[in-house]
């Protein structure tokens, strides 16, 4: 055989090769036969190589290797023809390959599909270097295995990376390779496979299988690498062609994830999906395996279906995958009102001080004993139980002792920031049907409107103040930011705070010895976790001045002074108590420490951990519309190294899906709309049924309601939620969750204005530019709709964030348009900019091309 091989490789190629021989002490089919065996598969050739392994027993295996660039399959195939003497080696010759070029079309395709890039989906081990895994799961043959299994492995790249027209790598044997030459005749290819639902997927398979045959043309090396460089990104999933049980296809990879189709032993088909262990581990390559089988076999039996209609979970996964989202453990308290269990607070611990701001407190007794005369004095003005009662005070005792006394009176209480524009807050209280507003300043004037001080609501005479009613009525409406330019009100009931606080007081470890502090507006709903934690788990409860929570340093002083234990902040406002912290000798006295309203970037705080290793910090994913907070991560040390993006787990009583347009979960590690259903979805969105129709909708899964997010979110394999930016324009900056199309509607009000675009800015002097963007309107008409031109992904959260915003004609005055947009919007939601256009630069299909806006002007 030694001699055969010389004198093939000289006739071949005109020099000599060599055949190793190597002498195995144990039996053939042993575990040391067939470790021997695995190693000589995998050591890598640069050329061929060729080794005779003998068994002790005598049978022996021929090990061919070879570089694919070197030799194909075939071409070992046909070396171990003549090495066994089946075939004299003068029946074959070396060839060399002649591949043709792409035409433009097929190039035009290529350039416009989705690349990938990091593996978001998988946990990847950086030192695995080139090493390779590989799982396999069965298959059924089909017409066009090949093609459909390429589709079936973009429906599923698609839904994992969130791609519209992924693209799948390819190498094949091509139909016209010479049949007796020796050589690297492997040619490459790519297929991009539309999802948008334009074609079927019969007519995708048949697409691909034209490209696998050729047609089109072939993408050598160099293409492929400037392709992959012009993206920016790379091809995550690729194609090999068909192999036997007697081969091993690759020793590496060719792409992260390589899908080998093949006949094993018993003429069955397996799919084998080998995966480069630096970007993707075991468990995730089984599941995409494992999606990529069904779709294969979705497809396989029906050619008229469009890619939407591919569900690639069955019903137990589906189950499992519903089941990642639900806590380990429920509520066991039964649902209470908030002003009863205050008042049960005041008569366990009544000389306990309940609330501090500035010079002033109040014992829990007191708090409870000015709210109930408050609370009569209301009725006294004629509120009755359900009646919402708007509340635009600054941040000191009258604010809580007001609120409590809305609800002691059965009523609803609707809070305004004080520094709202007159108009805003003479919107919402129309909206809301407000008939009294407490106040501590002038307040906007309005038909059957009475406007009352404290002071005032303190010296009125009430009557007696009734039964208040039971724990599903509504304890606030708090306003967001709505797509139709004007705000919703949110209406959420008793129950639904009392159970925010029961899921989180046992783990928080929240009683009577803590102090918290109330940072933000009572209009921003992190301040109904932040007044109502302390004052249903017997803390205190300090109120931060707006012009203190303006300064990092006097926030760093007020603090320090008062002892505060618990802590809720947004991370813009963390990261500038952080440096304020640095430059300080004083030591907080923070155990706790809570976020939420933006994302949060977990990589800045491993000062704060070398600083207060003490201090556990929490980031909690929430909504208005579920009250406050849905789930629940403690930040390690570890997770701050690692960057990672986790929200954690549901709280107790709260559950979460990730669902598909359809509705239909999606497999764990794949996008979707982020769905919460449980406790504390709230009861509706104020005077809006068709809205409230459309967002809180049937849970088909657990009964009752869930609300549709409008947030891109993932479930993780042990369940952990990660939260991955807007489905739509809504956007948070500073930690105020904003509507851009808002923004765009009241500049489209002025009548100077014919068409508008606002877009979200990273203003940090080395970002890469804008993230999200609202789409354009002419005449006052609707926007575009939402799409890649018009932006992306929310992806800026932090201090410098800023909003510019684009009008039309050129010659208006955009000092006049923000002028009248102040009437309106509040601080954080004016643009920085405003910058007059001749005409805003849209897209082939009449997008706003966000990428052609010019700098902006100077504000």
């Amino acid at each position: 055989m030694a001699r055969i091989l010389d004198h093939a490789a000289r006739h071949w190629w005109g020099e000599p090769a060599r055949l190793w021989t190597e002498r195995v002490p144990a039996a053939a089919g042993s575990a040391q036969a067939a470790r021997a065996l695995d190693a000589e598969l995998l050591r890598p050739a640069r050329g061929l190589r060729a080794v005779l392994l003998e068994y002790a027993d005598g049978p022996a295996d021929l090990v061919l290797v070879a570089h694919r660039a070197w030799l194909d399959a075939t071409s070992l195939r046909m070396v171990a023809e003549v090495l066994t003497e089946r075939v004299p080696y003068r029946r074959f010759h070396a060839g060399r390959p002649q591949a043709a070029a792409p035409d433009d079309e097929l190039v035009k395709r290529w350039r416009e599909a989705d690349y990938s890039g990091a593996v978001e989906w998988a946990s990847g081990d950086v030192a695995a270097g080139e090493r390779t895994g590989v799982v396999s799961v069965p298959v059924r043959d089909s017409p066009h295995l090949a093609a459909r299994m390429a589709v079936a492995a973009a429906l599923v790249l698609g839904r994992y990376e969130d791609q519209r027209c992924p693209v799948i790598g390819a190498v094949t044997e091509p139909p016209a390779r010479p049949e007796e030459a020796l050589g690297a005749f492997d040619a490459g290819t790519l297929l991009t496979v539309d999802l948008s639902g334009a074609s079927t997927t019969g007519e995708l398979v048949a697409g691909s299988a034209r490209v696998l045959a050729g047609d089109g043309g072939w993408c050598d090396a160099r293409r492929y690498a400037r392709l992959c460089a012009d993206a920016g990104g790379r091809v995550l999933a690729g194609l090999l062609a068909t192999a036997t049980d007697e081969e091993v296809p690759c020793q590496t990879a060719l792409f992260p994830l390589t899908l080998v189709p093949r006949r094993d032993h018993d003429g069955s088909f397996l799919l084998d999906v080998r995966h480069r262990l630096a970007d993707v581990d075991g468990e995730s390559a089984r599941r995409f395996a494992v999606h990529v089988a069904r779709a294969y076999e979705r497809l396989a039996g029906d050619d008229d279906l469009v890619p939407a209609d591919v569900d690639l979970l069955d019903e137990r996964r589906r189950r499992h995958v519903v089941g990642l989202g639900r806590p380990a453990t429920s509520l066991g308290r039964r649902p209470e009102r908030i002003d009863e269990i205050v008042a049960a607070r005041a008569a366990e611990q009544p000389q306990a001080v309940a609330v501090t701001g500035g010079d002033r407190s109040l014992t829990y007794a007191e708090l409870d004993a000015l709210a109930g005369r408050r609370a009569a004095a209301l009725r006294g003005m004629g509120v009755r139980a359900g009646d919402r009662v708007g509340l635009c005070l600054d941040r000191t005792p009258d604010l809580v002792t007001t609120m409590l006394a809305v609800l002691k009176a059965g009523a609803v209480y609707v809070p305004m920031d004080p520094a709202y524009p007159a108009e805003r807050l003479a919107y919402t209280a129309g909206d809301a049907a407000l008939r009294v507003v407490v106040a501590d300043r002038d307040f906007p004037a309005g038909d059957g409107l009475s406007v009352v001080s404290p002071e005032g609501l303190a010296a009125s005479d009430g009557g007696g103040v009734p039964e208040s009613g039971g724990p599903d009525g509504a304890a606030y409406v708090i306003y967001t930011s709505g797509s139709t330019g004007r705000p919703k009100g949110v209406v959420v009931p008793h129950r639904n705070v009392v159970a925010l606080l029961t899921a989180t007081q046992d783990d928080f470890g929240l009683g009577p010895g803590d102090t918290w502090s109330n940072f933000h507006s009572s209009a921003f709903d992190f301040s109904v976790w932040e007044i109502w934690g302390p004052l249903l788990t017997g803390g205190r409860l300090v109120l931060v001045p707006y012009w203190v929570s303006r300064s990092p340093e006097e926030f760093h002083e007020l603090l320090v002074r008062e002892r505060v234990t618990v802590l809720s902040q947004t991370p813009s406002a963390f990261a500038q108590l952080m440096e304020a912290d640095r430059l300080r000798d004083e030591r907080l006295a923070v155990r706790l420490t809570v976020f939420g309203g933006e994302t949060l970037d977990v990589r800045p705080l491993l000062g704060w951990f070398d600083r207060y290793p003490g201090c556990r910090l929490v980031n909690m994913y929430g909504i208005t519309e579920t009250t406050v907070h849905v789930t629940a991560q403690t930040v390690t040390r570890g997770d701050a190294i690692a960057g990672s993006r986790s929200v954690g787990r549901p709280l107790p009583g709260w559950h979460v899906y990730v669902l598909d347009e359809r509705g239909r979960p999606v497999p764990v590690g794949a996008p979707g709309e982020i769905h919460v259903g449980g406790t504390g979805v709230a009861t509706e969105y104020l005077g809006r049924p068709e809205l409230t129709a459309e967002r809180f909708v049937p849970d088909p899964f657990a009964g009752g309601r869930m609300y549709r997010s409008g947030d891109r979110g993932r479930l993780r394999p042990d369940g952990r939620l990660e939260h991955l930016g807007r489905l739509d324009t809504q956007v948070k900056v500073r930690g105020f969750r904003i509507e851009l199309d808002e923004i765009r509607n009241v500049l489209l009000d002025d009548p100077a204005v014919t068409s508008a675009a606002v877009v979200l800015r990273d203003g940090r002097p080395d970002a890469p530019g804008r993230t999200d963007t609202a789409g354009h309107a002419t005449g006052g008409g609707p926007a575009a709709d939402g799409g890649r031109e018009a932006g992306g992904e929310q992806a800026v959260d932090h201090a410098l964030a800023r909003l510019d915003a684009y009008v039309t004609p050129a010659d208006v005055d955009p000092a006049e348009v923000r002028r009248r947009a102040a009437k309106v919007l509040p601080d954080h939601m004016m643009p920085a900019t405003v910058t007059a256009l001749p005409a805003l630069p849209l897209t082939a299909n009449g997008k706003l091309d966000a990428r052609a806006l010019p700098e902006p002007a100077s504000a």
